[in-house]
């Protein structure tokens, strides 16, 4: 059901998905995804915890590698731009890794046209939050489709009139 509402609604405007753990929220994302590569764009899925990069990085490579579609990677503790990253059309961070790869002026950020934020409830977060929500921020002067992702968030609609997004919510 997550995945039809989505697709009614289509990724050409942003969309926070509030749906349960295993309901399907990571193959909308896939879904936009392709949709976004398929339009020559780039996209960058965020996610809060360098495992979980790890975990999608190699599940994305194993499925779309085979197809010619590029998976980056960077989670590193180094502030540096990694230039090699402008090859890849599917880029998994951190969000504080986006944050210095913004801060160094990566001459690929124009081609990003979806950004997927996988638990966006981490907004709320204390310690991380802060700097999702800046790298979000910042994001929007390059007018991508923001995807947020969230098993738990009870406010996803305030979320949605922030991101100026359509919402799909699963109990």
């Amino acid at each position: 059901p997550v995945q039809e509402q989505a697709l009614k609604k289509g990724f050409s405007r942003s969309l926070v998905v509030s749906a349960p753990t295993a309901s399907g929220k990571t193959l909308v994302a896939e879904i936009a995804t392709l949709q976004a590569i398929r339009k020559g764009k780039k996209a960058v899925y965020i996610v809060p915890l360098r495992a979980l990069a790890q975990e999608k990085y190699e599940e994305f490579s194993r499925k779309y590698v085979p197809l010619g579609i590029k998976v980056g990677i960077s989670t590193g503790d180094l502030d540096s731009a990694d230039p090699w990253l402008a090859r890849d059309d599917i880029i998994i961070v951190t969000s504080e890794k986006l944050d210095s790869l913004l801060r160094h002026g990566i001459s690929w950020a124009s081609s990003i046209g979806l950004v997927i934020a996988d638990e966006i409830h981490l907004l709320h977060d204390p310690d991380r939050g802060p700097t999702l929500e800046i790298v979000l921020t910042r994001l929007q002067s390059f007018r991508p489709v923001v995807l947020g992702l969230s098993a738990t968030i009870s406010n996803y609609q305030e979320l949605a009139d922030w991101l100026g997004a359509e919402t799909v919510a699963s109990d």
